[in-house]
């Protein structure tokens, strides 16, 4: 399953994984600001939710470090995209050749890719790290409701 090890201290320092660890170990190291759960991104499913990305570059791009990936985070990554098209969010994934299910022969890889979403395995590369200043998102992102939304209370 994973590292038992690794995950224990990677809570002892405040991360959820030892990924996640691993990940600010870089981000630091190219003498970038560590932001670690910062921000809050509301979305609207059928009420209004929050969700809290792992790490914000200094540049504005949005990191969420995966090691498993469920059903239930990819229908909140796609809701995210559709509701906060203009953010710039990425993912970090232990392995992205791993099955989105049992017996799939779609890959974490495959998905990303057929929905034009930006990944990379364990490390983040160099040109993220250096890609000029967009525009850094707040510290709490809200979504606009309609009157659709309101049919679901």
């Amino acid at each position: 399953m994973y590292n038992k090890k690794g995950y224990r201290k990677a809570r002892l320092k405040g991360f959820r994984s030892g990924l996640e660890q691993t990940v600010a170990a870089q981000i630091t190291k190219e003498n970038h600001a560590l932001r670690y759960e910062t921000t809050k991104i509301q979305w609207v499913d059928f009420s209004i939710r929050s969700y809290t990305p792992d790490f914000i570059l200094d540049n504005g791009i949005i990191l969420e470090v995966k090691g498993f990936w469920a059903t239930a985070d990819r229908r909140k990554h796609t809701e995210i995209r559709k509701q906060h098209d203009t953010l710039d969010i990425r993912l970090v994934f232990e392995n992205s050749k791993r099955k989105i299910r049992k017996g799939s022969k779609t890959t974490y890889a495959a998905w990303c890719e057929k929905r034009d979403i930006l990944y990379c395995d364990r490390v983040i590369p160099i040109t993220w790290l250096q890609e000029r200043l967009v525009s850094m998102p707040p510290n709490i992102i809200t979504v606009e409701r309609t009157k659709e939304d309101d049919i679901f209370r």
